[in-house]
């Protein structure tokens, strides 16, 4: 009997294991959808990866609430200062808060752009940029998105982050 017991329990753990690693894979696609929509500036896919009520945190502290304002923010930049510019995957980290919320950490390169306001140019700078994704109605969504320059992180911390969150146990995969 504590045989079956034992195997039972094993099996149960595997199940787990399982659904977990397809959840996070789930996870990463919203992320690569967002990074996708971003490098086509045109967000057309949004409506299908994020929540109506999705909030934008934008480099400069901007917040704004709502998929459709959301859309009209990250829109309009990639029309001007942004146009063109695409990001790439350095690497991911991926923190299961519950079984239906993620935290994930992701660490982008950018093409270069320049700063309309103080005419900086910004050549393959790094982001590290922070997602919310939430399991609604058994679909993952982004919620929530914010994204800082790491050159902002370094001025205020001293020195240079390393791409992924320090000391985690969190899985954490580069592309």
């Amino acid at each position: 009997m504590a045989k079956l017991l034992l195997s039972a329990a094993g099996l149960l753990c595997l199940l787990g294991v399982a659904w977990g690693a397809d959840d996070e894979q789930l996870v990463r696609e919203v992320v690569k959808a967002f990074v996708a929509d971003y490098n086509n500036g045109d967000f057309k896919n949004a409506p299908t990866y994020t929540t109506d009520d999705w909030v934008h945190i934008n480099p400069g502290g901007g917040i704004t609430r709502g998929r459709d304002e959301g859309l009209k923010e990250v829109r309009a930049i990639h029309k001007t200062m942004l146009k063109g510019v695409s990001i790439t995957i350095d690497n991911v980290t991926v923190h299961f808060v519950t079984p239906d919320v993620a935290l994930v950490d992701a660490v982008h390169t950018s093409d270069s752009y320049v700063t309309p306001e103080d005419g900086v140019k910004h050549e393959n700078e790094r982001q590290i940029k922070t997602y919310l994704i939430v399991k609604r109605n058994g679909k993952w969504l982004l919620v929530l998105d914010q994204n800082t320059s790491f050159p902002i992180h370094e001025r205020c911390s001293g020195r240079r982050p390393t791409g992924s969150l320090a000391g985690s146990r969190h899985r954490q995969h580069d592309y």
